[in-house]
């Protein structure tokens, strides 16, 4: 894959994405008799392999990537990170070598999950490592010990959220520009949220649903914004209520409401660690009248078709 310099072509331009990603209206009665209209900003499809936000965050690292000369990209994962499977793939398609560091040790001695698998045939090499190590996956000093170990390579945290990928998503806000009231998304590192924000029209709300416990959110999306654009951008908030008691936990409720939502409204089958969660929060919302009548709200399907433990 030639830099982008050298042979005047886009080196992304093997990955087609769909840009932009479809805006679909679903009519559904819970948000209907409350006078507020329901959209779906359809990122699943923006690419079968890279869906939802991995395409919009690691486009930018990719580009990099291939405009520094790298060959390998190193990132970090738990064992069913959606990043993992995009990025793995990501390399396949554009001919780069990549290594996933898995938080867990213990799970080297096991047989590989679907997701991991996946991983592994998309040529990803995996390294397995104790929590407390992978604790300092931020540690300049633990990035060099991995080049130590494999050779030089672009480094890209833990779910792509960094600088570049927040500006990647700023172009998924001002395609919702003059088409929403409130865009809406679930947040696990928060760089979606981030990037969303600032490309919104002043007037437009972005809302982040955290799929993690903790509270520590709202912290990392204005970090992550300094870091991008050197101070706050957008107008946001954070909804801490729907986690469903932490990362992949998936209560007999959100599971119901998953099954319900797809077949009522003829979708494939929804993602349970995002997006089922901030759908069943503006569903809860909007009962509970947190969105005036008349209002457009948009949820962003970040996550691919298939679930993680597929």
């Amino acid at each position: 894959m030639a830099p982008a310099s050298a042979s005047g072509a886009d080196p992304l331009d093997a990955l087609a994405p769909r840009l932009p990603s479809p805006l679909q209206e679903v009519e559904d009665e819970r948000f209907a008799r409350r006078g507020v209209r329901l959209l779906l900003k359809r990122d699943d499809l923006i690419h079968p392999a890279l869906a939802g936000n991995k395409w919009r965050k690691l486009a930018p690292n990719l580009r990099a990537v291939a405009e520094t000369g790298h060959r390998t990209l190193l990132t970090f994962g738990g064992a069913y990170s959606h990043h993992l499977r995009a990025t793995a793939a990501a390399g396949r398609l554009l001919g780069l070598r990549t290594v996933g560091v898995v938080r867990g040790h213990e799970l080297a001695d096991l047989p590989l999950n679907p997701s991991l698998a996946r991983c592994a045939e998309d040529g990803m090499l995996l390294h397995f490592v104790p929590r407390s190590v992978y604790r300092r996956r931020a540690e300049p000093a633990f990035h060099r010990e991995l080049r130590g170990r494999f050779g030089q390579c672009a480094v890209v945290p833990e779910g792509g959220s960094n600088a570049a990928a927040v500006r990647g998503c700023v172009l998924l806000g001002e395609e919702l520009r003059g088409r929403t009231d409130v865009a809406a998304v679930a947040c696990g590192t928060g760089g979606t949220l981030a990037g969303m924000a600032a490309g919104l029209r002043a007037g437009q709300r972005s809302l982040g649903v955290p799929v993690l416990k903790g509270g520590f959110l709202g912290g990392e999306v204005r970090a992550l914004q300094r870091e991008a654009f050197g101070g706050p951008r957008g107008d946001w908030r954070l909804e801490e209520r729907f986690h469903q008691g932490g990362y992949a936990k998936v209560s007999a409720r959100l599971a119901g409401f998953a099954e319900d939502f797809s077949a009522r409204h003829e979708l494939p089958p929804l993602e349970t660690i995002y997006v089922a969660k901030l759908l069943l929060a503006l569903t809860t919302l909007t009962e509970e009248g947190a969105f005036a009548p008349g209002s457009t709200v948009t949820a962003v399907v970040t996550g691919p078709s298939w679930n993680p433990k597929q």
